[in-house]
């Protein structure tokens, strides 16, 4: 018997004005209070390009698919569990700048479903908005 993959996804909207095109994503098992996003050489890179309209409702989708994989386990056991846990989007402007990334927290809620929430964002390609 093989294991099932273990699905993420994330409700996005685009606040801003251009096209966000979403790049790569980190997934943490367990919730942090980390003040720096994880280095970016350690982001998974998106299989298919994930774009929201200014002003537009998208979405944010990652999969773990090998369940040999030291992640596959401990994302399968944070979700079976239903602990709270945390993914960081890199996601930047359809010219390939003004790079940002964002902590979402998913928090298991009540009702048997999940509330992704920000927790906080990180300028990557300029000065720090605090």
């Amino acid at each position: 018997m093989t294991e099932a993959n273990v699905y993420l996804a994330i409700s996005l909207r685009n606040v801003g004005y251009g096209i966000a095109v979403l790049h790569r994503w980190r997934f943490f098992p367990e919730s942090s209070l980390q003040t720096d996003h994880a280095p970016l050489d350690e982001f998974v890179q998106l299989t298919l390009d994930l774009d929201v309209a200014p002003g537009d409702i998208g979405f944010w989708q990652g999969t773990f698919r090998v369940p040999t994989s030291p992640d596959f386990a401990a994302a399968k056991a944070a979700v079976d569990g239903r602990n709270w846990c945390m993914v960081e989007i890199l996601y930047g402007d359809y010219e390939g700048g003004q790079r940002v990334v964002t902590r979402f927290a998913l928090i298991p809620h009540d009702d048997g479903g999940w509330v992704a929430t920000v927790a906080r964002h990180w300028n990557i390609d300029r000065a720090a908005r605090r």
